[in-house]
């Protein structure tokens, strides 16, 4: 049995220890969330969050994870209230979202590094995501609007 960390919540799985947190997400916690895309950790639809930074769930090893966080695209928010999320649906990024999640989560990895990203940066940091749709140009205008609600988020917590 190993206990695991995800999202804020202990769990434990008797998963063996090198199945891939993917398949324990998905199969054993019913986290449908992140997807399965290659299986090479070559296309970022199953990135997650390991202790912040994001890496590709479907070839890390359960025993990789255990002691540390795990975040999920169920873990950036449960309402969709993350600013990322937020300026995803503002500028309609999706086409047929199969790679949104992978993306949410490098872009909010991304920002928590850089609050102010440039084209540059924002290109370096999602390069590993890929998505059939090219909707590229709309990913990079909402990690810039992104940007922008969580600096106004920000200024307006000020006294």
């Amino acid at each position: 049995m190993l206990q695991l960390n995800v999202n804020g919540q202990s769990v434990d799985t008797d998963a063996a220890p090198q199945t891939p947190l993917l398949w324990v997400l998905r199969d054993h916690l019913g986290m449908t969330g992140t997807k399965f895309g290659c299986g090479a950790a070559l296309c970022g639809a199953c990135t997650v969050h390991l202790d912040g930074e994001p890496v590709r769930s479907c070839q890390l090893p359960l025993e990789a994870v255990a002691g540390r966080k795990v975040t999920t695209i169920e873990g950036v928010s449960t309402d969709g209230s993350h600013p990322v999320q937020r300026a995803w649906v503002e500028l309609d990024v999706p086409q047929c979202g199969y790679c949104q999640s992978g993306q949410i989560m490098s872009a909010t990895a991304l920002l928590t590094r850089n609050p102010a990203p440039t084209d540059a940066d924002i290109d370096a940091a999602m390069s590993g995501n890929l998505c059939r749709c090219g909707t590229y140009p709309r990913i990079r205008s909402a990690i810039h609007r992104a940007a922008e609600l969580m600096k106004s988020s920000q200024e307006g917590a000020r006294p």
